[in-house]
């Protein structure tokens, strides 16, 4: 008995980290999946890498509850940051949905329970697609795996206060932020030159109720765009999902204590 405690207070550390993973990692937090499910891959791919592991055993003191909260927060952080890097697609469907006049029609998505822009939608699913097709689910785990080479399980105190981790989240913001712009960039361009020739055709024409006509030339124009760019953007979404990785790992370096 006294063996068995030691041995399942390290399995429920690391139990912890991965379910605290699953909560906030893209594609396994999704609502769809029942949380059943999530609970025994959870412990499944816990009950692996504790036998993959030469740790010793952890006596359940009051530094043990310290390093549950440890091991929550270190599971959140990294599956936060790669939600972080998969929301450049949302902002670069609220990009297009304004100029195409889909912005005031969100819809609920089903995945994350929040609302969403249409276009949104649309290129987080085929994000979804992508990051299955490349196999990154499969990086995303190794990711939780090889976090304990950064972060020990008898760590108690990472370094949460490295002076480099401000720096990378404003980085990572910025990163984000670009790449939605880049998806986006050629839909809006378009449309943008589409709204200055209407402006200039309501001036030489004031007969032509511009506000009917418009919208429909708009939407039609920014379908008609989105399907010539769309191997462009899925390449892009490869780029980011890439991204999500190299992400993943440098804040895994940075809680580690290394400098980037």
């Amino acid at each position: 008995m006294t063996e068995i405690i030691p041995s399942l207070s390290v399995l429920l550390l690391i139990f912890v980290r991965i379910s605290a993973f699953f909560v906030s990692i893209p594609l396994f937090s999704y609502r769809t999946i029942p949380p059943q499910l999530k609970i025994a891959l959870a412990l499944i791919l816990s009950w692996m890498m504790y036998y993959t592991f030469t740790i010793e055993a952890i006596a359940i003191d009051g530094n043990y509850i310290l390093l549950i909260l440890k091991e929550a927060i270190i599971g959140l952080m990294l599956g936060v940051c790669a939600y972080i890097v998969f929301s450049a697609v949302q902002i670069a469907g609220g990009f297009i949905d304004f100029e195409m006049g889909f912005a005031m029609a969100n819809i609920i998505d089903p995945q994350t329970g929040t609302q969403s822009p249409l276009m949104g939608q649309f290129l987080n699913i085929l994000l979804t697609f992508v990051l299955l097709a490349t196999n990154a689910h499969h990086l995303i785990l190794d990711g939780i795996f090889y976090s304990y080479q950064f972060l020990p399980i008898n760590q108690v105190f990472p370094d949460f206060g490295n002076v480099g981790t401000p720096e990378f989240i404003m980085r990572l913001f910025a990163a984000v932020f670009t790449i939605a712009f880049q998806m986006a960039a050629p839909i809006v361009a378009t449309l943008f030159l589409v709204t200055v020739a209407l402006g200039i055709t309501g001036k030489t024409v004031p007969q032509l109720n511009i506000f009917v006509v418009g919208f429909p030339i708009k939407i039609a124009i920014g379908f008609i765009v989105l399907f010539i760019v769309l191997a462009v953007m899925i390449q892009v979404m490869k780029y980011l999902v890439e991204f999500m990785i190299y992400a993943m790992r440098d804040l895994m370096s940075l809680l580690g204590g290394a400098l980037l």
